[in-house]
């Protein structure tokens, strides 16, 4: 047997053969019988789209606070921990529980910062959130929030993409897919980092089983904005663009051939990593913005110890672009051991960048319809976490009964706390609200019915908030 003839399969048949079954194929796709397939071979996959009703916001900033913040020195003041400080926490309270590393019994441990009331609202902080206080009136604090997963990875991924296993697409990516975006030469989706690593990882982010092109981009604090962006020495701009028309045009007569729809992402990224050559430097490049505001923000361009700061700022710009949803994800609030210091040091990272960037939306106007969201994925708990084996001791472990989220813009109902835990700060006991709830209510600010934005893969139809979710109305402005 020739070696052309070892070569041959079942798609060279349906593709060569005298019926010219791969030709009725091309067509079938021409007429709609492979929905959106050619389509996409001349439009942008991530073009805006309609929505389902008139939307409240049109983009998101998400400020993960990856660690889970303690609630109980920062949001959620317990005078009765006062007087149990020391103490065992009642049997009844912690029966049948479980956690990370203490035993249910542990002695209380009474928050570790003096509260006081801010604004017309009155919103109580803590006094490690003097510039949050200062902006109280903007924003929705959510005292009831509460979560399925009391580990990092699972609920970090959960509370990015409503599915605790790597795999699922993550809430920008799901935006990308379904309202596109109006950027013409940053992506859809962007990823911000700082403050250390992640124990979610890239599944965070991750687009799933949706199109590769709904990815989220990580974007790098120093040096090219992207990896491999920039042509290599001696690469210029017509060479590079004669090779991408080469590959270009190679790719769509593959896609119309076999109808892969990464083919079609492989061909939007090279044109993204094209526009973005020009595009990323300048958006990164801060000259344009006054001191008053890098003073505003901390900001600092090139410098680690404000890329939190750096990154507020950035979101801004970057939204001001088109982009759709920035995630910026900052690490460092698992606090097992000493949260009083622990939370003092994060809180004075990330305190004044965040009020900044809710006065700098509103100063500029995009504040009303930008949502921004600030958050972990879980709380801490009202028990001490002493270990003299790990080395720990005044510290808190993970939480998921109970934990506190703010939002801002975008339709949000300024200047009101939602929700109530108990006297200890453990369980929800007022209009408690599940993660699936929260990203309903994303999705419906952005004019999304959270039920019907949904892709068929693997037989049934998957949506962000799987079977779950309702819409928190007290939140709506």
């Amino acid at each position: 047997m020739s070696h052309h003839l070892k070569n041959l399969t079942r798609r060279h048949f349906f593709e060569n053969c005298g019926v010219g079954l791969g030709r009725i194929g091309l067509a079938s796709a021409m007429a709609g019988g492979f929905p959106n397939l050619l389509k996409g071979a001349v439009n942008n996959p991530i073009a805006p789209r309609d929505t389902h009703f008139g939307p409240k916001a049109k983009r998101v900033i998400f400020m993960f606070m990856a660690g889970a913040p303690s609630q109980l020195e920062l949001f959620d003041n317990k005078p009765k921990l006062q007087e149990l400080d020391g103490k065992p926490i009642p049997p009844s309270v912690i029966a049948g529980q479980r956690y990370a590393f203490i035993q249910p019994d542990a002695a209380v441990l009474a928050p570790r910062f003096p509260f006081t009331r801010h604004g017309e609202s009155g919103a109580e902080l803590s006094d490690r959130l003097p510039h949050l206080g200062s902006i109280a009136d903007e924003i929705a604090i959510v005292k009831s929030m509460h979560t399925d997963f009391f580990n990092h990875a699972p609920a970090q991924i959960f509370q990015n993409t409503g599915h605790p296993l790597p795999g699922r697409p993550a809430m920008g990516s799901w935006l990308s897919y379904g309202i596109g975006s109006d950027a013409d030469d940053l992506p859809s989706f962007v990823v911000l980092k700082s403050g250390g690593n992640l124990s979610g990882g890239a599944a965070m982010w991750s687009s799933g089983f949706l199109p590769g092109s709904h990815v989220g981009v990580p974007f790098r604090e120093s040096g090219d904005p992207i990896l491999h962006v920039s042509n290599p020495a001696g690469y210029d701009n017509k060479a590079q663009r004669d090779s991408l028309d080469l590959i270009r045009s190679t790719n769509e007569r593959e896609l119309g051939t076999v109808g892969d729809p990464e083919i079609r992402t492989r061909i939007d990224a090279y044109e993204m990593a094209w526009r973005m050559q020009s595009a990323a430097p300048e958006l990164m490049d801060f000259a344009s913005e006054s001191k008053a505001t890098l003073d505003l923000y901390g900001a600092k361009p090139g410098d680690g110890k404000a890329a939190f700061a750096n990154n507020c700022l950035l979101a801004r710009r970057l939204i001001e672009r088109g982009s759709r949803f920035v995630q910026l994800y900052h690490s460092g609030w698992d606090h097992h051991s000493q949260v009083e210091k622990g939370v003092t040091a994060q809180a004075r990272n990330v305190d004044q960048p965040a009020a900044a960037l809710i006065r700098d939306l509103k100063m500029r106007g995009l504040l009303e319809d930008t949502l921004v969201i600030w958050g972990g994925e879980f709380g801490r708990t009202p028990m001490v976490e002493a270990s003299a084996a790990l080395g720990r001791s005044m510290g808190r472990d993970h939480h998921p009964q109970a934990f506190t989220m703010w939002m801002a813009g975008g339709g949000i109902k300024p200047g009101v706390t939602i929700g109530a835990t108990d006297e200890l700060g453990f369980n929800v006991v007022e209009d408690p609200i599940h993660v699936h709830d929260l990203h309903a209510t994303i999705l419906h600010l952005l004019g999304i019915n959270h039920e019907r934005l949904t892709f068929r893969y693997q037989g049934r139809d998957f949506r962000l908030t799987d079977v779950h979710g309702h819409v928190v109305k007290d939140l709506l402005a």
